[in-house]
């Protein structure tokens, strides 16, 4: 840590107070398709655009003749970037390109600050060749536990924290994980957009076309389908409560779509846009996170988790680590690891939505716990932590310095 009055304090302190930066580029390397689902990713950086020129390089997208690429902004102030690669190329040269991509972003800075911020460790691949101010490592997911995960996804997160300056965490499962791994760690769990999802407390909202026939009562998931969904758990209960509607919203992905369960009251309805989701659980009974226990779930924390809760939806969850605690220990989440046990507490919970008087505690305690988080003071703490590890290695390097201290040690970490 540093004293109250070493050097680096005063030259910190004239850092600190220089006239204002010209905006930073920040160099989004993601295994993520943009438009695919509204997440984290999307939370955080369309945030981050507010004070950085933001690019989001996807992985590759093979068509056409040549390797170039596509720019596209989008309405947040996001510039997503697709290296487009013709089919049957070798790896090495799409890695190659990709670097290119990443390169030509990072020229643009032409003196400004540039983060380098990374969501998947294979782009360490290509990666590695930008010259970056920070290079920041946003671990969301433990992708080595994902279907088709490569078997050099261990490999490289290891080069990448080795150089990574600074280290976020998806929620405490993950930071717990990868505990000793890197000294400029922090827990950032899933955060929430309140008032965004609060609209579906809303009276009159116009129910989709999609499920404005269904009956009640409606249990409702939303988000990605594939193998961290619990699909035999999802069947039984269907058989289990005939009169109950099941609606699951969300693309299909790494599963095949022949293997979803199927019954006269179980209705997959496809992805949907992020802003539209409100209107969807304004008139569900219940949100449902019917997730499986598996490697693939293990150290998940589900974003939707407080959206259902903003939304004013009880909860019923399986037993995932970051949704038991805080959610469940604080009984905001009912938790049930059977079928016979998740409709059992449906039951219990629909009667208790049915009376006023434990409806609006239920709603008041929900909100008491949602207010002390929001994707808006999740970023600016994370930036925060960015900024801090820049301008400790702006005194660390300035003259006068003694040459020892690194730039951790001088932010005090």
């Amino acid at each position: 840590m540093r004293g109250a009055s070493s050097p680096f304090d005063f030259q910190f302190d004239i850092l600190t107070k220089a006239a204002p930066r010209p905006r930073p580029i920040l160099l989004v390397l993601s295994h993520l398709r943009w438009d695919f689902v509204f997440q984290r990713p999307q939370h955080l950086l369309t945030r981050a655009a507010q004070s950085c020129d933001v690019f989001f390089v996807e992985e590759p997208i093979f068509e056409g003749d040549t390797m170039t690429e596509r720019r596209l902004l989008r309405d947040q102030g996001v510039t997503v970037v697709q290296p487009l690669v013709p089919p049957g190329t070798a790896e090495a040269d799409v890695i190659f390109h990709q670097g290119d991509i990443a390169e030509s972003i990072a020229d643009l800075a032409q003196g400004r600050p540039v983060y380098l911020w990374y969501y998947t460790p294979m782009a360490y691949a290509f990666g590695h060749r930008v010259d970056a101010d920070v290079v920041i490592f946003d671990k969301m997911d433990e992708l080595s536990a994902f279907k088709f995960a490569s078997p050099q996804l261990r490999m490289l997160e290891s080069l990448l924290l080795d150089r990574a300056d600074v280290v976020f965490t998806g929620g405490a499962s993950l930071h717990k994980a990868a505990a000793g791994r890197h000294d400029n760690l922090h827990c950032f769990p899933s955060s929430i957009d309140a008032a965004h999802f609060g609209t579906a407390r809303r009276a009159r909202m116009a129910d989709p076309d999609d499920q404005a026939g269904l009956p009640h009562p409606r249990i409702g998931y939303f988000g990605v389908i594939d193998e961290r969904l619990n699909l035999a758990l999802i069947a039984e209960m269907a058989a289990a409560r005939p009169a109950w509607q099941f609606i699951m919203v969300g693309p299909i992905a790494k599963i095949d779509p022949a293997d979803l369960p199927r019954a006269a009251n179980l209705h997959w309805l496809g992805g949907k846009h992020y802003d539209d989701l409100p209107r969807y659980l304004a008139h569900w009974d219940l949100g449902f996170m019917p997730f499986a226990l598996n490697d693939a779930t293990r150290f998940i924390s589900p974003t939707k988790t407080p959206e259902f809760l903003a939304a004013g939806l009880p909860v019923l969850s399986t037993p995932i680590h970051d949704v038991v605690e805080p959610y469940g220990s604080r009984g905001l989440v009912e938790i049930a690891a059977t079928a016979a046990q998740m409709v059992a507490a449906g039951d219990m919970a629909l009667a208790r939505r049915a009376q006023p008087a434990q409806e609006k505690a239920r709603l008041a305690m929900v909100d008491s716990f949602l207010a002390g988080g929001s994707w808006d003071r999740t970023w600016a703490d994370m930036q925060a932590q960015i900024r801090h590890v820049e301008l400790a290695a702006a005194a660390a390097n300035a003259p006068g310095t003694v040459a020892s201290l690194s730039a951790r040690e001088a932010a005090g970490v």
